[in-house]
């Protein structure tokens, strides 16, 4: 997909700025600011010779679907959308390149909170994750909140809405992808799972956690130890505990 987004905040479009791969069409900046950051973030812009719009308050919280825009709104053309097809040939270009790098997918089971799924990105990239699926309908989807939250992420990490989730646990399970979920009613705990090789971790929406049919599909739930009064966690939260229990394990097992 080669469309415009638009992507507000002042951290993610720095981290824009920043990227090589970012392809920004341009850059709707507030007139007449006091923010040194929002200015600092223009400087570099004309510097890397992408083109700058003045707007007021009203046509960025337009462009940005938001009113805390924070003063900037980048205009992307590239997009990190992939379709069902596209993620196959990622998994098989993957799993080719290196044992001492398994894959590491994020599979959102119907996240309903552009905030939690932006977090979720953020937390996914940072784990090294090499891509983030969701559903196509009944979740949140891609949007200038999403990004903002993501801090950059939604622009790198290769996001893959499709029609049927577990349509692709079955047949990442043929190439020898361990789909894990995650349940409060696991017996095994998330620290004692073996979650090295390549694994496709599966996180459910919020309060209801995962559906039936693809808690079935997983070959592991896993659980989290909660020693507090608390009977559960975030869900981006629990996301990234888990993401980096991974990323704790293969680098164990690779040293």
């Amino acid at each position: 997909m080669s469309q415009s987004r638009y992507v507000s905040g002042l951290r993610a479009v720095e981290q824009l700025l920043a990227s090589d791969a970012a392809d920004i069409r341009r850059i709707y900046a507030e007139y007449q600011t006091a923010n040194p950051r929002v200015e600092a973030i223009v400087k570099l812009a004309g510097e890397k010779g992408v083109d700058i719009q003045a707007a007021n308050r009203a046509r960025l919280t337009q462009f940005s679907g938001e009113s805390r825009h924070q003063g900037v709104v980048a205009e992307v053309r590239r997009s990190t959308v992939l379709d069902e097809a596209a993620l196959r040939t990622l998994v098989e270009v993957r799993l080719q390149e290196s044992a001492e790098r398994p894959l590491l997918l994020l599979v959102l089971d119907g996240i309903q909170d552009p905030h939690n799924l932006g977090a979720c990105m953020r937390t996914a990239d940072a784990a090294g994750a090499d891509a983030v699926v969701v559903p196509r309908h009944g979740a949140a989807g891609l949007s200038p909140t999403v990004s903002k939250v993501a801090a950059g992420a939604a622009e790198q990490l290769p996001f893959v809405p499709v029609g049927n989730i577990n349509r692709v646990l079955g047949w990442l399970a043929d190439y020898g992808v361990r789909a894990i979920g995650t349940s409060d009613k696991a017996d095994t705990s998330l620290f004692d799972a073996d979650l090295t090789g390549s694994i496709a971790l599966v996180m459910g929406r919020e309060h209801t956690g995962l559906s039936k049919g693809i808690a079935n599909r997983c070959e592991m739930l896993v659980s989290l130890p909660m020693a507090g009064v608390v009977s559960s966690l975030n869900i981006s939260v629990a996301t990234g505990i888990c993401l980096y229990e991974i990323a704790r394990q293969r680098s164990l097992h690779l040293t």
